[in-house]
């Protein structure tokens, strides 16, 4: 028999009484109004939409949410974090608004990560800028400098764990934005959030637009945008629940995170698709895979497993997996082999940045 699919989330060890907590962080508050992109307020509105998400999520009596806050007060990025540590969340959601001197619009949702270009860091820069307002930041952060490239990249080997969580994630929220709600999708991207570093669970960053495009500000500032907002978040959590509760594969393609204008390509890293499993093994020949050549195989475990093409560049792969795609295989995904093994994607995305 041959199976397609993504790849496999580790199943988190939940006790079956254990409710399904759920950490909502509305960005800024109190004395950091966030960014005011034509005079409308990303904390007020952050805090609208993350009531409303918390608000229906309460109605499924499996799911606790904690707040990081309900009101207009400043709370420190790291007591943010801590806040979800202590609760031992299973799901950590900061929900943000965005600005640019251009007319940027859309929705994107961060996780923790490098920045592959500048505009991911200026981004980041913006929301760790915060910890300006803190009290002894440079104690609670241990010398962070949110304007340093290099400080921001020692931040992100605590999160790696959850990555593919947190990717499933945000790319739940985004096709939710996009295909629900016809958001224009800037995608899923990675870039240093401090707010993300201080959590040791599957965690996101949610940029729902741009304050500062006219049209996209009014809609977040109405009442129809932030129903229709908190909405797709909500769904996207049931959504991810429902996936981890039955142990399913995420449905998400790794290659959705966003490394715009970067060629990352490496002579001993190999880029491949991997498009199927089967616990027999098949011929790699094309009439097996639906025509599609340059086929390989590897096997791990009781499982067979198949990619189509090779590539050393990894902007390469984004056609390999189009062309997969038209084929059938909805559910492929990119994975990276160094000298002939297999090894994580972001290990092999961080080799070929250097």
């Amino acid at each position: 028999m041959l199976l397609v699919f993504s790849s496999f989330i580790k199943r988190p060890n939940i006790p079956p009484s254990k409710k399904f907590v759920v950490v909502l962080d509305a960005g800024h508050g109190g004395k950091d109004p966030g960014n005011i992109g034509n005079g409308f307020k990303e904390k007020d509105i952050a805090l609208k939409v993350v009531l409303e998400v918390g608000k229906e999520l309460e109605k499924d009596p499996n799911i606790q949410v904690i707040y990081t806050r309900k009101d207009d007060k400043f709370i420190d990025l790291f007591v943010r974090g801590k806040i979800a540590n202590k609760a031992n969340a299973d799901l950590f959601v900061s929900v943000h608004c965005n600005s640019h001197k251009s007319d940027a619009h859309g929705t994107e949702t961060f996780v923790l990560g490098t920045h592959r270009n500048e505009t991911n860091f200026e981004v980041a820069k913006k929301e760790n800028s915060v910890i300006f307002m803190e009290d002894d930041y440079e104690k609670n952060y241990e010398g962070f400098d949110p304007n340093s490239p290099e400080s921001v990249m020692s931040i992100l080997l605590s999160q790696e764990e959850y990555l593919d969580q947190s990717i499933m994630l945000a790319s739940l929220i985004q096709n939710k934005f996009t295909n629900v709600l016809k958001r224009k999708n800037r995608g899923v991207k990675q870039a240093g959030f401090i707010v993300l570093h201080q959590t040791v669970m599957p965690s996101v960053l949610v940029e729902m637009g741009f304050l500062t495009y006219r049209e996209e500000g009014a809609y977040l500032n109405s009442r129809k945008g932030q129903l229709e907002i908190s909405t797709s978040i909500v769904n996207a959590i049931l959504e991810y629940k429902h996936s981890i509760d039955n142990n399913i594969g995420s449905i998400y393609s790794t290659s959705e995170i966003a490394y715009e204008n970067e060629e990352q390509s490496s002579k001993d890293i190999t880029f491949k698709i991997q498009i199927a499993a089967s616990s027999n093994a098949l011929e790699t020949k094309s009439y097996n895979f639906k025509g599609l050549e340059n086929i390989s195989r590897i096997k791990e475990g009781s499982l067979y497993k198949y990619f189509y093409g090779s590539t050393n560049n990894y902007e390469d792969t984004k056609l390999l997996e189009v062309e997969a795609k038209k084929k059938g295989y909805n559910s492929s995904f990119v994975v990276a082999f160094k000298d002939g093994k297999k090894i994580d994607l972001i290990d092999a995305l961080k080799s070929t940045a250097n």
